[in-house]
């Protein structure tokens, strides 16, 4: 997902795709536990979007912080 379609979202709805995401990162983990792996590169991609819901809400708190000021 593309960091431009994730500004768009509410803090909700990201909340929302970070937990999705994290649960696909752990059902990929417990795939190659147990040797039955569809997709390697899926939890390569669900880290990178991890990765940019928490940049995105990040960047949002330091904007509310500077309002605030």
């Amino acid at each position: 997902m593309r960091a431009n379609e994730l500004r768009d979202k509410d803090n909700e709805a990201l909340l929302k795709q970070l937990n999705e995401r994290e649960n696909d990162v752990s059902n990929f983990r417990m795939q190659v536990a147990t040797g039955v792996v569809e997709n390697v590169r899926s939890a390569r991609t669900a880290r990178r979007d991890i990765a940019r819901i928490k940049t995105i809400l990040h960047e949002r708190e330091i904007a509310e912080a500077k309002g605030k000021n």
